[in-house]
């Protein structure tokens, strides 16, 4: 690597430190005896789109591009460092290696031109001729099943109408380049390809950028949507892949998963945590249904479902999120990820307050009613409490300071804001079991107070499973 650095300097320029990744570690492999050769190239190929030629340079025949300080403007330069294996004649190595550049330019640029005599939507057409999955239909298909998928996704996941109506064009114009020469020669390439020939041929740029970001993240470590436009498009392109090969018979399995699915989920789950979306995954897997060429049963629906849970609590889990508190969150909010995610975060720090914590407070106070209910014949939900069948003041209290609790709660309310909410049942709680006998001979108002502390060790549901939390 060093070497590499040495030689971009001679040249006027530097190599990222991007590149010391993968290609580095590629490069590494291939030679035993490493010899750096510096190497350059017709600066007119720069009239190409700086990805293409990086691309070129470093998929296709390995090479380290150039570029510019920062200071300098921080531009590809007409230069590239390549490594050879033994003693070498630098001179003619570098002369071979920039004459195998050469034609591979030329090439990129007859594609690129060939690419540039169309407009984006003129390409769409060829993609009924690639087949994506045969019970679903060709790539053209499922283009237009995303299309038609993102301004009811849009809806439900409250997103503004102007940027619908930009996810809706990008949507349409998401996998067209697909077609197009560059694309086909360098697949790597799709969505950025796409923006470039958005941006060329005068879509807005909000489209063309959800363009791009409709394929994000593309491998582990990527880039995620920064658009809710960009978002919407990934988040729909997944959806229809994971709920349509689900319905044909292709889920993946422990040694197979041949269409990234896996991949998929978890992109798709990302994006949506990123952007700090809410979406409630069940009605987008019916919005995805509804859309399909096939039919899509309710177990599917449910196995859908399902790998996507497991997704997410991976999800979560890479986060940092002990376990207990990803299955405590999960069982509660994991049909919305941004809030799941959202939440687990806020119950790690609390829980990690340790005792003597708001956390632990609550939990102990909440640990006594849910305990009483367990296995009891408990009144059904639907079955409200009684206040006339009170003839204690502790009941009273424990019920006023529950009215008191639910007036605060709130959808999506935080693991801080429930927890100073429920803060004012503990005394209650804790009167109500010193001086009340729940267990009493009748029958009315043992059901009440049943019913009373049902509610009471109700309070978490909604925000947490504090069950899945040790010491509850």
């Amino acid at each position: 690597w060093d070497g590499v650095v040495d030689a971009a300097r001679a040249l006027g320029g530097n190599v990222p430190s991007s590149f010391r990744g993968d290609l580095l570690d590629e490069v590494a492999n291939l030679v035993e005896s490493p010899t750096v050769v510096a190497g350059a190239f017709d600066p007119s190929f720069l009239a190409l789109p700086e990805e293409v030629l990086v691309m070129v340079m470093r998929k296709h025949q390995r090479y380290f591009p150039v570029y510019a300080d920062a200071e300098a403007g921080g531009k590809l330069l007409p230069a590239f460092v390549t490594v050879a294996n033994g003693p070498v004649d630098v001179a003619t190595v570098a002369a071979g290696n920039e004459a195998v550049l050469r034609a591979r330019f030329e090439d990129a640029t007859f594609f690129y031109r060939e690419d540039l005599k169309h407009r984006l939507e003129e390409f769409r057409p060829k993609l009924a001729g690639t087949l994506f999955q045969k019970d679903l239909g060709s790539l053209l298909d499922k283009s237009d099943r995303v299309e038609s998928m993102v301004t009811p996704l849009a809806a439900a996941a409250g997103v503004s109408a102007g940027d619908a109506a930009t996810a809706a064009a990008a949507a349409r114009l998401s996998k067209a380049d697909l077609a197009t020469a560059v694309v086909t020669e360098m697949t790597a390439l799709a969505g950025t390809m796409g923006r470039h020939y958005a941006q060329r041929q005068g879509e807005p740029e909000g489209v063309a950028t959800a363009v791009f970001e409709a394929v994000l993240p593309r491998q582990a470590g990527d880039q995620l949507p920064q658009t809710s436009a960009g978002m919407l498009v990934a988040v729909a392109d997944r959806l229809d892949s994971l709920v349509g090969l689900f319905a044909a018979g292709c889920a993946p399995t422990a040694s197979a998963d041949p269409y990234g699915l896996r991949r998929a989920a978890y992109g798709m789950l990302q994006a949506l945590v990123a952007s700090g979306t809410t979406l409630s995954m069940r009605a987008a897997v019916d919005l995805a249904a509804a859309a399909q060429p096939v039919s899509v049963k309710d177990t599917v629906k449910s196995d859908v479902l399902a790998y996507v849970a497991g997704r997410l609590e991976q999800l979560v889990l890479d986060s940092g999120v002990p376990a207990e508190a990803a299955r405590a969150v999960l069982a509660e909010r994991g049909d919305d990820a941004a809030l799941a995610m959202r939440t687990a975060e806020e119950l790690r720090v609390e829980w990690a307050a340790g005792e003597g914590s708001q956390l632990r407070s609550v939990m102990a106070a909440l640990g006594r009613p849910t305990r009483i209910v367990r296995g009891k014949e408990v009144p059904d939900a639907s079955v409200a409490v009684n206040e006339a069948l009170f003839d204690c003041d502790e009941e009273r209290a424990l019920f006023a300071a529950l009215r008191d609790a639910q007036s605060h709660m709130a959808p999506g309310m935080t693991i801080p804001a429930w927890l100073n909410t429920c803060s004012g049942l503990s005394g209650p709680i804790d009167a109500f079991f010193e001086k009340v006998f729940v267990m009493c001979d009748d029958a009315a108002v043992r059901s009440n107070r049943l019913a009373l502390l049902r509610d009471v060790a109700g309070v978490a549901s909604g925000v947490a499973d504090l069950a899945q939390l040790p010491g509850f």
